[in-house]
């Protein structure tokens, strides 16, 4: 997994760098905001970000307000790694967007167990959204029956929807995915095959018997 590392501090930023390459992920890195934003506006985006809070330019809070308002179906997780401690901070940051908060100085034990919460997070979201996608799909080739269906009381025709009378069969495989088998029910076969047979049986043995 792609992640984002956003800090103007550049020991910081190293360190950070370092311990996720370590621990396995791809490290795209920016000094400030501004660079974050091009980076995250990319078709490609880090699925992950680890974000400063004050820096010049697009600051961290600017930042997860604009990543916010992206028109795009999934947007990166982000993680304020920053030493702004007070509670109202850790509020604001999240109001802004933000997915989770950590406090300067921080353990690396912390971090990766953070970070590994939002690949999960992640993780999550991507198999919802192919759900949701597999769900639509179906859906869309779904056509239901429903409503009062004019039936002739003779010839058991159904009127379709331009006022046209169909065979049973035909309408209900042009509004549905149904498709139709042919068969003989027992009481048609007694009433209108056996006799139908009998009667060319005896046509054969007539046949058979004439000089």
């Amino acid at each position: 997994m792609k992640v984002l590392v956003v800090d103007d501090e550049p020991i910081v930023r190293r360190l950070l760098e370092t311990s996720l390459t370590q621990w396995g992920y791809e490290v795209v890195s920016a000094p400030g905001g501004e660079e974050a934003w091009a980076v995250l506006q990319r078709d490609e985006a880090p699925s992950l970000a680890i974000l400063d809070w004050t820096m010049p330019g697009i600051d961290g809070l600017e930042l997860c307000r604009r990543v916010r308002l992206l028109d795009r179906p999934a947007r990166p997780y982000l993680i304020f790694v920053t030493a702004r401690a007070r509670t109202q901070d850790i509020v604001t940051g999240l109001e802004a967007g933000a997915d989770d908060y950590i406090v300067k100085p921080f353990q690396r034990e912390e971090l990766k167990a953070r970070v590994q919460v939002g690949v999960r997070m992640l993780e999550l979201q991507a198999a919802l959204a192919e759900r949701v996608r597999e769900l639509e799909e179906a859906l869309a080739r779904v056509k239901q029956l429903q409503g009062l269906l004019p039936i002739c009381s003779y010839c058991k025709k159904v009127r379709d929807d331009q006022n046209y009378w169909q065979q049973v069969e035909i309408y209900i495989e042009g509004h549905s995915d149904a498709q139709f088998t042919h068969g003989i029910c027992p009481e048609c076969r007694e009433k209108y095959v056996e006799p139908e047979l009998e009667r060319l049986r005896e046509i054969r043995r007539t046949g058979e018997a004439a000089p």
